[in-house]
C-alpha cells in the first residue's frame, strides 16, 4: 500500500508540474508581451488624445503613444487593433482580455490599483477647469460650489471636486466628455472640471474658457491586466525609451503644443509594477 500511495503522489506531482508547465495559472502566459498582435483600447472622443475618424482609424496623442509602446515591444501599426474603451468599462475590459492594454487617460489611483497593473506614468496631467462663456464669476476650484459638474462615469475628476476639495458642486451625469462639452455649449452644464490635456482637446474653437488653475497631478497610466508583471515592465522600458529619444516632447508639440499648456518633457517617476 506504501507504493501505492507514493505512485499516487508522484502522479499528482507529474500533473502539477505538467499543468504549470502548460501556462494554467502563469503570469507568462498571461502577459501581453511577446505578443504578435495587440489589441489596445483607447477613447474615441476625445480631440488630441484619442479621436475616431469617419474612415474608422484613431488619431492623437494617446494613439501615438500606444503605436510607440507597441512598435518597441515588437508589434507594428499593422498588427495593432483599436477598440474604443470608455472610462466605465476599463477595468471590465482588462479583466476579461478584450483588451491588451488600455491608453486613454487612465489615471493611476490606489483603487484602481487593486484590479489593474498600471505601466507608467507616460504623462502627468493637471486638473483644471472649462466653464461656459458667461460665467466669469468661477476662477477657482472653490468657485464651483452651487454650480453644476459634468460627472462621468467611471472618472474620479468630479470626485475631485466635490469629495477631496469638498466644494458642494452639483454633478451631472453623462457617459463621455464629449458629451460633456455639448452639454456645456446647451447651457446644461457651468463647467467641466478633468485633466488639462482632455481640457485643451475639447477647447480649440469651442465658446468658454480654461480657468487656469490647476489642482491635481494626473498621472496617465497604461493600464494592463491585473498580475501581468512582465507586460508592465517592456511597457515602462518603452515609455522611458520615449522619452530619453525626443519621441515624446514631438508628440506632446506635436497635439498640444499651441495649447498654451506647460508641458513636462522629462520622464515621468514610475509607480511601479504591482
Amino acid at each position: 500500500m506504501r507504493a501505492t500511495a507514493i505512485r499516487a503522489t508522484a502522479a499528482v506531482l507529474t500533473a502539477a508540474v505538467t499543468l504549470a508547465g502548460c501556462g494554467l495559472g502563469g503570469a507568462e502566459e498571461e502577459s501581453m508581451a511577446g505578443k504578435d498582435s495587440l489589441v489596445i483600447g483607447v477613447k474615441e472622443d476625445q480631440p488630441a488624445l484619442g479621436v475616431k475618424r469617419p474612415d474608422g482609424t484613431y488619431e492623437g496623442f494617446d494613439v501615438d503613444v500606444a503605436t510607440y509602446i507597441a512598435g518597441r515591444m515588437g508589434v507594428p501599426k499593422s498588427r495593432i487593433t483599436w477598440k474604443t474603451t470608455n472610462s466605465s468599462v476599463r477595468e471590465e475590459a482588462l479583466a476579461k482580455g478584450t483588451v491588451d492594454l488600455i491608453v486613454a487617460t487612465y489615471s493611476i489611483t490606489a483603487k484602481r490599483k487593486t484590479a489593474v497593473t498600471f505601466g507608467g506614468p507616460y504623462y502627468v496631467a493637471h486638473q483644471d477647469t472649462f466653464v461656459r462663456a458667461g460665467a466669469g464669476s468661477i476662477k477657482d476650484v472653490r468657485d464651483l460650489k452651487d454650480k453644476r459638474i459634468c460627472e462621468v462615469s467611471g472618472s474620479n475628476s468630479w470626485r475631485r471636486v466635490i469629495e477631496e476639495r469638498k466644494v458642494a458642486a452639483k454633478p451631472v451625469t453623462v457617459n463621455t466628455y464629449g458629451a460633456c462639452m455639448e452639454a456645456l455649449a446647451d447651457g446644461k452644464l457651468d463647467a467641466v472640471s478633468t485633466d488639462d490635456l482632455i481640457l485643451a482637446g475639447f477647447a480649440t474653437g469651442r465658446p468658454g474658457r480654461m480657468i487656469n488653475a490647476p489642482f491635481t497631478d494626473e498621472k496617465y497610466g497604461v493600464g494592463l491586466k491585473k498580475g501581468d508583471l512582465k507586460g508592465c515592465e517592456e511597457v515602462n522600458r518603452a515609455i522611458t525609451a520615449m522619452y530619453q529619444d525626443g519621441t515624446a516632447q514631438r508628440l506632446l508639440t506635436k497635439w498640444f503644443g499651441e495649447s498654451g499648456l506647460k508641458l513636462t518633457t522629462s520622464v515621468p517617476q514610475f509607480e511601479g509594477c504591482t
